[in-house]
């Protein structure tokens, strides 16, 4: 039963439909991260597995939900209803049938669903991961699959934004095979703490930064 690790931060309005998507044998791990919306509640209410990140950052709730997982196999997924629950299993199958050590679900997004300056950044850091590694992406993506063990193993050290970035690299410093499968992208449910912000983006920026500098 893959464990799916659910970053929170007030997603209230969002809970109920994504957790109602969710596959037949994924269990659900909602990392609440401050919320102040009663979200651990509904989500607890609705028959997820629900703990606690008491650092702030993105980094900090992925961290605490892997130490939550008991499963071979983790999933990781915005818990802002832009992606559904629905592709796990094409995300997951090639990491469980030993054909890939990690796969990211590279965004197709709905007219909307993704802001200019995110495209940009996006498509600048895959481009990074390609000249790098070698690998055929094209884009960061938030939904991915990966093998429990192997991940603790990498010792990711970033608790805020640099997290999805920090993974990449390090699984291409440890020669990991990384596929891309591309799943649908939809407009999210409220307002982005990263990219809908001006703090936000710098401060996702800042992170990336760092770990392009320190890992590349």
């Amino acid at each position: 039963m893959p464990d799916v690790i659910l970053p929170v931060l007030d997603e209230a309005e969002a809970l109920a439909w994504v957790l109602g998507r969710m596959p037949r044998g994924y269990r659900p791990i909602v990392v609440d991260n401050g919320s102040t919306d009663g979200s651990a509640m509904i989500a607890q209410r609705l028959g997820a597995t629900v703990v606690t990140a008491a650092v702030p950052g993105f980094g900090s709730a992925c961290w605490t939900g892997l130490r939550a997982a008991r499963d071979d196999i983790v999933c990781f997924m915005d818990c802002d209803a832009s992606l559904d629950p629905h592709d796990l299993p094409t995300v997951t199958e090639p990491v469980r049938v030993a054909m890939a050590d990690m796969v990211m679900g590279a965004r197709d997004p709905e007219r909307g669903a993704m802001s200019p300056h995110a495209r940009v950044a996006n498509a600048y850091l895959a481009w990074r991961l390609q000249r790098a590694f070698g690998w055929p992406v094209r884009d960061l993506g938030p939904m991915r699959a990966v093998r429990r063990d192997a991940l603790l193993a990498l010792d990711l050290q970033d608790r805020r934004s640099g997290w999805p970035l920090e993974m990449a690299l390090r699984a291409g410093r440890a020669g990991w095979r990384v596929h891309e499968v591309v799943v649908p992208y939809r407009a999210r449910t409220g307002r982005s703490k990263v990219t809908g912000t001006v703090r936000g983006t710098f401060t996702a920026v800042g992170d990336m930064r760092v770990q392009l500098d320190r890992l590349l």
